[in-house]
């Protein structure tokens, strides 16, 4: 029976890499929100990532991974990263930086659900009990029957989970083809968001440039993104999913404390409970995956 050694302390240091990545860019992002929007802020932070994605595979030898093939494939994930990442700045303006975190976490559920509907994957009962629990854990969190109701900062924030669903199912299909190799998919991230930044920018006619003093920002931004994916996927690669997500998950308690202690906000219990519902939610899908991958496992 073949097995796959996993390194649970490793993909830890990386899952850490990826947890400071992640709160890096919110608030790196919240700082460049104050003077760009947030096509511009995507604009800029492409190019930085086109420059970065090809310098990086000149070095590595892996630049002729980089092909102009599945483009509609691209074009629809990319799309959808675009709306779903535009959409999770616009929330880092108006909502507390953990209740964002808690609903982003929403995404993995709509995935599952999406597998099914899109990728001829089979919807259990199971997948179907996790989403229902998925969602309980969302109306916990956004509480749209409290005395605030739906914002327009929540609707956003529960909106961009959805975007990045829709770009995660692509990338599924991407990586069952030959050409889908980390190289191409970033380089064509970087390559079409990069025009679809600059594009939704220039529909009022103008589009800032950015100051001496913001491409610091925007550099550690475009750095802080791509380092926390590349730290991500490392983890996934060195153990299972079910050890790196829990890590993944102190997310909510750190951004929470930078949150406080940069700009005196208090997180609600009610985020709390409704992120471990979410989070609870996740975990019973991914622990029942595993299940049905070590089945499937060739003895």
């Amino acid at each position: 029976m073949t097995t796959q050694t996993s390194h649970p302390l490793k993909a830890a240091v990386w899952m850490s890499g990826a947890v400071f990545g992640f709160s890096s860019m919110a608030v790196l992002g919240r700082k460049l929100t104050l003077d760009l929007d947030t096509f511009e802020i995507m604009a800029y932070r492409s190019l930085i990532g086109v420059f970065t994605v090809l310098i990086i595979s000149t070095l590595a030898g892996t630049r002729g991974q980089i092909r102009a093939r599945a483009l509609p494939l691209h074009l629809g994930r990319n799309i959808s990263h675009f709306t779903g990442q535009n959409l999770w700045l616009f929330a880092l303006t108006l909502i507390p930086l953990a209740q964002l975190f808690a609903l982003e976490f929403a995404y993995p559920i709509l995935v599952a659900l999406g597998a099914s509907l899109f990728l001829g994957e089979r919807l259990t009962p199971l997948r179907g009990a996790t989403a229902l629990l998925g969602f309980i854990g969302i109306l916990i969190v956004a509480q749209p029957f409290g005395a605030g109701g739906l914002s327009i900062g929540l609707l956003a924030a529960m909106a961009c989970a959805f975007g990045f669903a829709g770009s995660a199912l692509f990338t599924k299909r991407l990586t069952r083809r030959p050409d889908g190799t980390v190289t191409n998919i970033l380089f064509w991230l970087s390559l079409m968001q990069l025009g679809l930044g600059v594009g939704c920018a220039m529909m009022d006619g103008q589009m800032k440039l950015f100051t001496t003093a913001q491409l610091p920002l925007l550099t550690l931004f475009a750095l802080a993104g791509l380092g926390a994916h590349f730290c991500l996927t490392t983890a996934l690669s060195l153990a299972p999913a079910s050890v790196v997500t829990p890590i993944d998950f102190l997310r909510l308690p750190l951004i929470a404390l930078i949150a406080y202690v940069l700009y005196g906000e208090a997180t609600t219990w009610a985020t709390y409970i409704g992120a471990s519902v979410i989070f609870g939610a996740n975990y019973i899908n991914i622990l029942s995956e595993s299940r049905k991958s070590r089945a499937a496992r060739p003895v």
